[in-house]
């Protein structure tokens, strides 16, 4: 098994020194992980700098002392991939977050689409985004990223739009079978640059947020003959996107 990670704010240390992981991230590895002298962990900052370090003592409930190793930086990815996901009912956000952080996407963009269910409105809203944000970095650990996604604030449509205008190449995942789509899995793809996924709600992308995206840039596209949840497709379609653009080679 590879070595767990813990997300610390600094690694300013150079290798070789002594480096004590304390708080909630301390507490974890020394109550829950139960770490011991020996044992190999992973500090990172979450945005791609990290130090494979080795364990020297724990101390207390939550005090790790570890010796530093080399810093490093893991470059950004390319293309770099950022799925706008429509706002989901119940848990379903966090569960989408989740499942992509693990395969690899790396921005989520919160969309408050035109058929959501669900609003985020005020301290609501700030709260929601709080748990997205959370569910990102805890996921990041467990699938032992260095470099966690970043979760933008909740987007308008037009926000959207902007964002698809920007891209190398900007796709729309639509569950209406009549409108004019092609397959996901033979849209050609840059090598570099920006793809920026759209993914709808459970009542799909209306008519006007989709004749705004392809005014935009953005096409229409399609997994497969099946319709898949919105807490899923997104995950679905980035593991595609990874595989076809050679990150997961």
């Amino acid at each position: 098994m590879t070595a767990p990670v813990f997300v610390v704010e600094h690694l300013d240390a150079g290798a070789g020194d002594q480096y004590v992981l304390d708080g909630p991230e301390g507490r974890h590895a020394v109550s829950v992980k139960r770490l011991q002298p020996g044992e190999e962990v992973v500090l990172t900052d979450g945005a791609g700098r990290y130090a494979e370090c080795s364990v020297l003592a724990a101390e207390g409930k939550d005090r790790l002392v570890v010796r530093l190793g080399p810093v490093s930086e893991e470059p950004p990815p390319r293309p770099r991939i950022t799925v706008v996901q429509a706002l989901p009912k119940g848990d379903r956000g966090e569960v989408a977050v989740e499942t992509m952080t693990e395969v690899g996407v790396d921005a989520i963009v919160p969309w408050q689409a035109a058929r959501c269910i669900t609003q985020w409105r005020g301290d609501r809203g700030l709260k929601a985004l709080g748990k997205w944000r959370a569910t990102a970095r805890e996921a990041g650990k467990q699938s032992r990223r260095v470099r966690f996604p970043e979760v933008a604030d909740a987007a308008t449509t037009k926000q959207v739009a902007a964002l698809l205008a920007k891209a190398d190449f900007a796709a729309v995942l639509h569950s209406d079978f009549g409108h004019d789509s092609a397959p996901l899995a033979t849209a050609e793809l840059p090598a570099e640059g920006e793809i920026v996924l759209v993914v709808g709600p459970e009542g799909g992308v209306s008519k006007d947020e989709l004749a705004l995206f392809e005014e935009a840039g953005a096409k229409a596209y399609v997994l497969g003959p099946s319709v898949l949840r919105t807490s899923t497709a997104g995950t679905a379609a980035t593991a595609l996107l990874l595989g076809r653009t050679g990150r997961w080679s």
